[in-house]
């Protein structure tokens, strides 16, 4: 036997031992597919809905019903879906400066933030008059999460005595080591700072859109933020993000997206409106998926002798897997066996660069149908110490298998 067919036996004996955790995300996936289409039907959406908008798109029925649907869906008041906000760190600028002022403080309670906000904050050596919030005037206080990963509530009581203008979440892990914030802990976050001072609760909510039955705005967050070539946009959406919460939150976002005055009544769909709707559809689906996709590799790898996080049988509250290699040469080798596999690109060879708003050398596999969907199978990583990987996505189950099985028979670790 070689050790592909090896490997596929290997496989086929982890899908046995998981297939209690594979059927509680196919339940979690079902619940969630239930909430969006009775969102669609409560909209009454129509094939009239995607014809497209243009010029300024003002009375554009298809944006403006999309972004009711998601209000529906994220149980709240009011949502931003626009495929004009270039990214999940574009989205996050509209968001913080939409709600900050010069002289307000924004208290981050969950360490520090993704690499790629360090010049959106101000927090980067190389800074010059970019734009940030720090040239805006606007403070920032950090409060690192607890070894276990839970809230830092002393440290918290603290700070609020300042009456931070926004208290701010990061849900997933980044490229930190620590555990994924659950949707119900932000939640007795939120209660607890709100029963304390005003302020807004606001919650990066990327990788973790459809994990879980419920998002952080079902349990008191004024605002969360996303990605659409992340879980929502099941990939489907060739672009987009997406801002969700209380009515105010989103009139002030809206403000800082186009301008004061028009807020969300201008931008049109240009024919992405469809292509945006239709990935919220498959979205549960594909999210399960990468789900699965990430528990399978947390057991192949762990089997392997490596720490990964989190474990196989954990509950999950977003879709990355991070796997510890201690080494680069290992990092490296994984991210190019994901690259190899990939129906994109397959051929190419990812090395390490100098990425715009990242710290370290980043070296980043992603051999996607839209460039840098990271619902897509995709693994990335910092190329500094334990050098762990970050595998997401995973637009099928099967695709991600033989990504995974692919990668590791071409490392022969396992």
């Amino acid at each position: 036997m070689n050790h592909w067919d090896k490997l596929y036996a290997l496989s086929l004996e982890i899908e046995n031992e998981l297939k209690d955790v594979f059927a509680s995300i196919d339940e979690t996936a079902f619940y969630n597919q239930k909430k969006v289409l009775d969102a669609f039907r409560e909209e009454q959406l129509s094939d009239a809905d995607f014809m497209p908008g243009s010029g300024y798109g003002y009375d554009d029925r298809g944006r403006d019903k999309l972004e009711r649907i998601y209000a529906r869906v994220f149980g709240c008041e009011a949502a931003l879906v626009r495929h004009q906000i270039v990214s999940g760190t574009h989205a996050l600028t509209i968001g913080l400066f939409g709600l900050l002022r010069p002289g307000d403080t924004m208290l981050v309670v969950s360490g520090k933030p993704y690499d790629t906000l360090s010049d959106v904050i101000g927090l980067t050596n190389n800074e010059k008059n970019m734009g940030s919030l720090n040239n805006f005037g606007v403070n920032y206080q950090q409060i690192d999460l607890l070894p276990d990963g839970s809230f830092d509530y002393p440290a918290i009581e603290k700070a609020l005595l300042d009456k931070p203008k926004m208290v701010y979440l990061q849900r997933s892990r980044g490229y930190a080591d620590r555990p994924t914030l659950t949707p119900e802990g932000i939640g007795e976050l939120a209660h607890y700072v709100k029963s304390r001072i005003r302020t807004y609760v606001v919650v990066d909510n990327c990788y973790g859109e459809f994990c879980r039955n419920a998002e952080p705005t079902h349990y008191g967050a004024d605002l969360i933020i996303g990605s659409l070539i992340k879980n929502p946009g099941g990939g489907m959406a060739e672009s987009g993000g997406y801002l969700a919460g209380t009515k105010e939150a989103i009139d002030l976002c809206s403000y800082r997206m186009s301008c004061p005055g028009l807020g969300n009544e201008v931008g049109a769909g240009l024919g992405q409106t469809k292509s945006m709707i239709k990935g919220l559809f498959f979205s549960p689906h594909v999210t399960a998926q990468a789900l699965k996709t990430a528990v399978f590799a947390a057991a192949i790898f762990e089997k392997a002798g490596f720490d990964v996080s989190p474990k196989p049988f954990d509950t999950r509250n977003d879709i990355i897997q991070s796997i510890r290699f201690d080494k680069p040469e290992a990092l490296i080798a994984f991210c190019r066996g994901i690259q190899s596999a990939s129906p994109v690109d397959s051929h190419v060879v990812p090395e390490p660069w100098d990425m715009p708003g990242y710290n370290d050398p980043v070296i980043m596999a992603a051999g996607a149908f839209t460039q840098g969907s990271s619902i897509e199978l995709s693994a990335d990583g910092p190329i500094r110490p334990p050098y762990i990987a970050f595998l997401q996505g995973g637009l099928t189950y099967e695709s991600g298998k033989l990504a995974i099985l692919s990668t590791c028979n071409l490392m022969k670790e396992v």
